[in-house]
């Protein structure tokens, strides 16, 4: 597993001279929304944007949305956004080593994007409240979006996944493998399932209490 991210930038209407904007994330709609029942994600800032950033990503759509705005002037009014939502675990993503050694990566991108999706139009329903520049093409709102595609693939989890069936599962709820009595795997490939959020916090927590059962038991 992975998380389904996407990266948007709105355009605002008074200069963003922030230089580390990364600092706010609102997990309103992580869990459900309004009008739909499924988890979404997260939203939160993303690092600012620059000229040359804007220029090598979105050149035509920028100029072709903002003509009279050089890139220069575009990333100045940048706002940056990262989206976050949930990989959930499918048995047809797989890791594997090739023949001639190489490692591959087995991955449905389209898996369960349904919620980030609607997270994104949740966002850009709220950005012309927020001072966002008009859209000169649709409904005066101005917004660049990128998916992440495999290659930034990040966050990886699973693979060895904790449970209390041995049949669907590798380790028990103690991070310990079924059949292997003094092997324990903490890092995130122990988790079920990734979450829309970054993992790091939650494998070093896992660790902690793995620690701590292991000194128990060696007692």
């Amino acid at each position: 597993m992975r998380h389904n991210n996407l990266a948007l930038m709105a355009v605002s209407r008074e200069p963003n001279p922030t230089r580390f904007q990364k600092t706010l994330a609102v997990h309103d709609w992580y869990l459900a929304s309004d009008d739909w029942e499924f988890p979404m994600g997260g939203i939160q800032m993303l690092g600012k944007s620059d000229a040359e950033q804007i220029r090598a990503n979105a050149p035509r759509m920028a100029g072709r949305l903002s003509p009279e705005m050089p890139f220069e002037v575009l990333a100045h009014h940048a706002v940056d956004f990262w989206l976050c939502g949930e990989d959930l675990p499918l048995p047809t993503n797989r890791v594997t080593l090739e023949p001639d050694g190489q490692i591959r990566l087995t991955l449905d991108e389209k898996n369960n994007t349904e919620g980030v999706k609607r997270l994104r139009h949740q966002l850009q329903g709220m950005l012309g409240d927020l001072g966002m520049h008009p859209h000169r093409l649709l409904d005066h709102s101005i917004y660049l979006h990128k998916g992440m595609p495999i290659g930034a693939t990040a966050h990886q989890a699973g693979t060895v996944r904790f449970g209390t069936d041995p049949a669907s599962s590798v380790l028990d709820a103690d991070c310990k493998a079924h059949e292997v009595d003094n092997l324990y795997v903490v890092d995130t490939s122990f988790f079920p399932s990734i979450g829309a959020v970054n993992p790091s916090l939650t494998a070093m927590a896992n660790a902690l209490r793995v620690g701590d059962h292991l000194a128990e038991r060696l007692r």
